[in-house]
């Protein structure tokens, strides 16, 4: 294992900027990785199956408070991390501190220091690129994987017109609205409450860089600096026998219609309830937030979770 960045200043945002976050009552606990203070929602008893919620860019763990209750209320163990320059956790000052396989270090060394196991991976955005190479280099982790709206991407494939004019945005745009962004991804909107919600975690300019950086680390040219890691991680899914389930929404137009690969690759994806969620974005957590849920909650039940 490569060792963790050493990152010498970072910003943390200040905790009364999530004073008043509307439908989110959950505590964080806190996790040092490296210097750095990684950020988690932890709910439901200690001793239950274990489900880890990941999210993407630009958001935080509040993405997944329509889907928190549905899953406590299953009986399962709910594990929501804020990625490292998102959320409550800390944002490296330096754009040199940030890149692809930074984030995947971090976020298995706190993988490791919480010793978590036998969780049930969800994984959307960056939540995938990151998620799934968790899951695919400590594979003995995890039981199951739901992929939605995702990638593990090895810059051999091509890239989306939606995907480029984002990447561009995020590199040029002198706005960049936090919030009203999420909002642009979501079918049904976002209420004023809760755009300021997804820009609570971002104060000012240099709370931004993260946000603003990872569209640019995602791979799209054979070139990348992490095609053969990603790779590798195909290579552990195209032997991966344990459930393996896509939900994937109909009106994403950056990852509509990849769950095709992971179906036909992923021993485990076969004869899996394999769905389309309906009328949702590209944050069907947003849209369609419980009936995902839900559809998790079936998921491991018919699969002995």
């Amino acid at each position: 294992m490569s060792a963790l960045p050493v990152v010498k200043k970072f910003l943390r945002t200040p905790e009364h900027r999530f004073a008043h976050i509307p439908d989110f009552p959950y505590q964080p606990h806190y996790s040092e990785i490296g210097g750095l203070r990684i950020a988690f929602i932890d709910e439901g008893p200690r001793d239950a199956t274990p489900i880890l919620l990941m999210h993407g860019e630009p958001t935080w763990s509040y993405l997944y408070r329509k889907m928190i209750p549905v899953l406590l209320a299953a009986g399962f163990r709910v594990i929501a991390p804020d990625l490292v320059g998102f959320g409550r956790s800390d944002k490296p000052a330096s754009r040199k501190d940030y890149s692809y396989l930074n984030h995947v270090l971090w976020m298995k060394a706190w993988l490791i220091a919480n010793d978590l196991r036998g969780l049930t991976l969800f994984c959307q955005d960056w939540g995938s690129l990151i998620g799934l190479r968790m899951a695919a280099e400590e594979p003995e982790r995890f039981a199951r994987v739901v992929l939605a709206n995702g990638a593990l991407p090895t810059g051999t494939m091509a890239v989306p017109k939606a995907f480029k004019i984002w990447r561009a945005f995020s590199r040029y745009s002198p706005w960049f609205p936090i919030g009203r962004i999420v909002k642009t991804g979501c079918v049904h909107g976002l209420s004023k409450a809760e755009i300021a919600a997804y820009d609570a975690p971002f104060p000012g300019r240099a709370y931004r860089i993260a946000a603003r950086l990872f569209p640019s680390f995602v791979p799209t040219t054979p070139d990348d600096p992490e095609r053969q890691r990603n790779e590798q991680a195909w290579e552990v899914f195209k032997r991966w026998d344990k459930p393996f389930l896509t939900l994937f929404s109909n009106r994403d137009p950056v990852t509509r219609g990849g769950y095709k690969a992971w179906q036909e690759l992923v021993p485990g994806a076969q004869g899996q309830p394999h769905a389309i969620t309906r009328n949702a974005g590209h944050f069907l957590q947003e849209d369609k937030g419980e009936e995902v849920a839900t559809a998790i909650v079936r998921f491991m039940q018919q699969t002995g979770g």
